[in-house]
């Protein structure tokens, strides 16, 4: 890993575009007749973790190497933001995979009044796991986007920009021709008070 404000961003804004890979592959709530497989759910977790893990390995190397702590400090606080709603996705997702399993337990039960309510209330449950888990991953890569832009270095453009002056250029406007000093005269003073 280099570490320059161009890398930085370009570290960030790929793990931005990895949440918005995960939210990508979420599945829609609200379909009573197609949930989504437990296999599926299983695989989610595993790449979210794996997503975990890849903010702190850019914590801790940003944060060991102290040489340039002032540069990348913002990179930093910018991949620890993330790991909150990152794990608030994965611990709903474990919610999702929780009650995957609790149907599949009681399948065979779907036609007794009880476990038909319980089964209703887990396919809720699912839902607004699935919810939760949209919203997380939107807070972290949207967080991210933000934090790419921010560590980004000025484009060629705007340094070129900054670069020139800053005093406008007037061109030569001819002078007004004078008034006949009898009209001058005549003109009437405005006076102004306090």
């Amino acid at each position: 890993m280099t570490m320059n404000p161009l890398a930085d961003a370009l570290a960030i804004r790929a793990t931005a575009s990895a949440f918005d890979a995960q939210r990508g592959k979420l599945p829609v709530p609200g379909d009573p007749h197609r949930l989504p497989g437990s296999v599926a759910v299983a695989q989610q977790i595993s790449e979210l973790g794996k997503l975990i893990t890849e903010l702190g390995d850019e914590v801790l190397f940003r944060t060991a190497n102290r040489e340039h702590r002032s540069r990348t400090s913002l990179a930093v606080s910018s991949f620890s933001v993330a790991v909150r709603p990152a794990g608030e996705a994965a611990a709903a997702l474990g919610g999702v995979a929780q009650q995957l399993a609790f149907l599949e337990r009681t399948e065979h039960l779907h036609d007794l009044p009880d476990s038909r309510d319980a089964r209703e209330a887990a396919g809720r449950v699912i839902d607004e796991a699935l919810g939760t888990a949209d919203a997380a991953l939107r807070e972290a890569a949207d967080s991210l986007h933000a934090a790419s832009t921010a560590v980004s270095p000025p484009s060629r453009r705007l340094r070129a920009a900054l670069g020139r002056t800053t005093t406008p250029m007037y061109e030569a406007v001819p002078a007004a021709p004078a008034a006949p000093a009898s009209a001058a005269a005549v003109a009437p003073r405005t006076v102004r008070g306090r």
